[in-house]
């Protein structure tokens, strides 16, 4: 199929998924295509300070916008905090975990539109309405389904407090995700696995970002159903991380670190997984013949998403896989 008429889908959530939501966005506009369908992560939603916070919409909401913080990774570009100092003063949300004030305009805007009945997908096409994203987005779930994380010395944190507060140096055991066994896939996620041509599995990390997707129930059967070829993206380059605490995350759960490992995690589809090609770096070439021993194609490309040039010749590697 010509790609100007490629059908494309993404699962995504995070920085990684931000950066190369843009590249699939800016290669799919390159040749004509219609805007991606992108399913975002939301297993690291949370409630603070009686707002609701999606950070990874967010993050690939803004990001699409324009108006993201390139600087800090998440955020406005150009926020305040005096909302927050004054917050603080009276004791309320959490002392190390900064909320912009025009970041906290999205989470008052979205928390006012979700005690007045609307789901979490319909709050997100009001926000989409806001700026022309050029990709329709999607939450994972309507459900609620946060992260937990489960420590080494038999402790329970939020995954925003084992993230933020203490930046993954507190030993994790596994992650769960409460909410999550009685999720099911939001409004027109599973529609768009079916028809789509291709699925786009982002460079996001594949514990706590791509990992609460697969877990809601419906998603992952969908992956292996769907006509359309799954093309994963390794977010490992040269045998370590990009950015963030993936490789804390992949220990935690029994994963090497390392380009192939993640290509095994995720799995075959000719097998019961989800994979039918891995794009791993130049740096990981060597691991190709361990990818296609595991029954899933390898391609060997330029990984680095060092600007949305970088990005979009990414994704457009990922779609001619």
């Amino acid at each position: 199929m010509p790609l100007a008429q490629t059908r494309v889908v993404v699962l995504a959530g995070g920085v990684g998924g931000s950066k190369f939501t843009l590249g699939v966005r800016a290669a799919l506009r390159k040749v004509g295509a219609p805007e991606a369908t992108v399913v975002v992560n939301t297993g690291d939603d949370l409630w603070l300070a009686g707002v609701r916070l999606q950070p990874d919409v967010d993050s690939i909401t803004y990001a699409l916008a324009g108006v993201n913080d390139t600087v800090r990774g998440w955020g406005r570009a150009g926020d305040t905090e005096r909302v927050n100092e004054e917050l603080q003063a009276w004791g309320g949300g959490w002392p190390w975990f900064t909320l912009g004030d025009l970041d906290l305009g999205t989470h008052l805007a979205r928390t006012g539109w979700l005690r007045d009945g609307a789901t979490p997908t319909q709050v997100l096409a009001r926000m989409a309405e806001r700026w022309p994203l050029g990709a329709r987005l999607l939450p994972m779930t309507d459900s609620e389904v946060d992260t937990h994380v489960l420590l080494e010395d038999g402790g329970r944190l939020h995954f925003q407090e084992w993230w933020t507060r203490h930046r993954a140096a507190l030993v994790p055991r596994a992650f769960e995700n409460p909410g999550i066994a009685e999720a099911v896939p939001a409004p027109g996620v599973v529609d768009a696995i079916a028809g789509a041509d291709v699925v786009l599995v982002a460079p996001s990390n594949p514990v706590v970002s791509i990992g609460p997707i697969l877990g809601v129930r419906g998603i992952r059967e969908a992956l292996q159903r769907t006509e359309a070829t799954v093309v994963g993206v390794s977010p490992i380059i040269g045998g370590r991380v990009v950015r963030g605490m993936a490789d804390v995350c992949l220990t935690a759960i029994g994963v090497e670190t390392s380009a192939a490992a993640v290509a095994r995690h995720y799995g075959a589809r000719s097998d019961g997984g989800i994979l039918d090609a891995w794009l791993l770096a130049e740096e990981d070439a060597d691991a190709a013949p361990e990818v296609t021993a595991a029954g899933i194609r390898a391609v060997v490309a330029p990984l680095w998403m060092t600007d949305v040039d970088a990005s979009a010749a990414i994704a457009a590697a990922a779609l001619r896989a």
